[in-house]
């Protein structure tokens, strides 16, 4: 994660996916493939760094995504059969390539590259501490970072990289993914509270691990297993070994990646996204029913809750709302009345469909609130007689310090707003949201990380 101011629209986004990929001819090229399924999780800039037979290092990364940075010319610039790579989340600050991953460092003891995903809470603190024993940061990447404590706990004492690594994780806390490349190997790294998915899948005589295990259908692989909380997954010549380097602390997965982030087609954690949030619609219902005629959702992430209200309640589920699949990122454009109707370009109602029926509208959050007005004004103007807004997760109140760019508290509407309030201000016929039990329930879990739901954060907070 970038530390530094970001442009706030009204969506949650994600931080950066990961990728690696071993022993596979053309590994480059698989990379690009699930960077491709990855891209969901970050457009802004995206990379892949490959090492040949000679152990020497590649690398291509750029602003943009995965079509726009990688043409033939530069996959030819990435031989070998070891590879990892990123994506990067998109907002306006943070700016320059020097931000986007991999991140490759040239030491004496061996080159060696890295990716992460997710947020170090006492970066400030570790680089201080790095930047005084003469550290110089090449960027403004928490992840860099641990670049640093591997080469300080390594640099003087002739020890395996591995005990490095294990010793450099134990010095951060937070929610990260690490994927590390050395010239014969890459690591595989999971922050010990488990904050975001990580897994590992076979792919012939190789291995990979991605973000997510869609990347793994794209590319022809079987999911083996998740890596767990706390662990370093080895994978080299002799095959897959793993160790601790901490004890499990909690399975706290954040719960936005079952109710946003994550592709409907992936597994987390041994619960399928799409059963996930259709559930969520189900357990939805039952909580807050509401007297309509039809349910329909907000393209994308919120279609899986719609369905499983619909099936729940017996109302018809119906497509009210079209996505405009070939618009751009309207949120770089330069006023914000030019944004706002960036919302009608994305999303068009179906009057034929709402046109005198009493809708529920079901979606995955609220953020700001200034997204679902607009939306239900559309419905409203299209002639929908009733507008019931359900949310498939809690309301949002609280910053997230974990990897996901969830707005400061002042910003989200719910932090200083009742559910009543809020129904108002986004001129909802009702409003209701899922509750934090519902949300554990849905994905038949008793752990997640709803932080940013109820202000109980998994880890210690540090002072920035």
């Amino acid at each position: 994660m970038c530390k530094c101011n970001k442009y706030r629209d009204d969506k949650i986004h994600h931080e950066c996916g990961v990728l690696g990929i071993y022993g596979v001819e053309d590994a480059a090229g698989l990379a690009y493939y699930g960077l491709h399924a990855l891209q969901h999780r970050g457009q802004q800039g995206c990379g892949i760094v490959t090492v040949d037979d000679e152990k020497v290092f590649h690398r291509v990364k750029g602003d943009g995504l995965v079509t726009e940075v990688f043409n033939e010319k530069k996959m030819n610039q990435l031989p070998g059969k070891m590879a990892i790579g990123h994506v990067r989340y998109s907002n306006a600050g943070c700016k320059g390539t020097e931000n986007i991953q991999p991140f490759l460092f040239h030491h004496n003891s061996g080159d060696f590259a890295m990716a992460n995903n997710g947020s170090i809470v006492n970066y400030v603190q570790l680089r201080k501490e790095l930047e005084d024993k003469g550290s110089l940061f090449q960027s403004s990447s928490d992840a860099e970072v641990l670049a640093h404590l591997i080469k300080k706990q390594g640099a003087y004492n002739n020890v395996p990289r591995i005990n490095a690594i294990r010793d450099a994780l134990n010095q951060m806390d937070g929610a990260y993914s690490f994927v590390i490349m050395t010239g014969r190997r890459i690591y595989a790294c999971r922050d010990k509270y488990g904050f975001h998915p990580l897994a590992l899948g076979k792919l012939g005589d190789g291995y990979v691990v991605a973000s997510e295990t869609c990347a793994f259908d794209v590319l022809g692989a079987e999911h083996i297993r998740d890596i767990e909380p706390g662990e370093i997954v080895t994978v080299d010549h002799h095959g897959i070994r793993s160790q601790f380097y901490s004890e499990p602390q909690r399975h706290a997965m954040c719960a936005m990646e079952y109710v946003y982030f994550a592709r409907p087609d992936s597994d987390i954690e041994g619960c399928n996204v799409h059963n996930y949030r259709k559930e969520s619609g189900k357990i939805l219902f039952q909580e807050a029913p509401a007297d309509a005629d039809i349910v329909i959702g907000v393209p994308d992430s919120s279609l899986s809750a719609a369905q499983g209200y619909a099936e729940a309640s017996g109302m018809p589920y119906e497509m009210g709302l079209i996505k405009n699949k070939y618009v751009g990122r309207t949120f770089i454009l330069p006023t914000q009345a030019l944004r706002e109707k960036g919302v009608k370009m994305k999303l068009s109602p179906v009057r034929s469909i709402v046109k005198g029926k009493r809708v529920v509208l079901v979606d995955d959050s609220i953020v700001r609130g200034t997204t679902s007005l607009k939306i239900v004004k559309m419905l409203r103007e299209a002639g929908a007689a009733e507008v019931h807004v359900r949310i498939a997760s809690a309301p949002l109140k609280y910053t997230c310090y974990y990897g996901v760019d969830v707005h400061t508290p002042q910003e989200l509407i719910s932090n200083s707003n009742s559910v009543e309030q809020v129904c108002k201000l986004i001129d909802a016929d009702s409003l209701a949201f899922l509750s934090h039990e519902g949300m554990l329930k849905a994905g038949k879990r008793d752990d997640l990380c709803l932080a940013c739901f109820n202000h109980e954060y998994p880890t210690k907070l540090y002072e920035e």
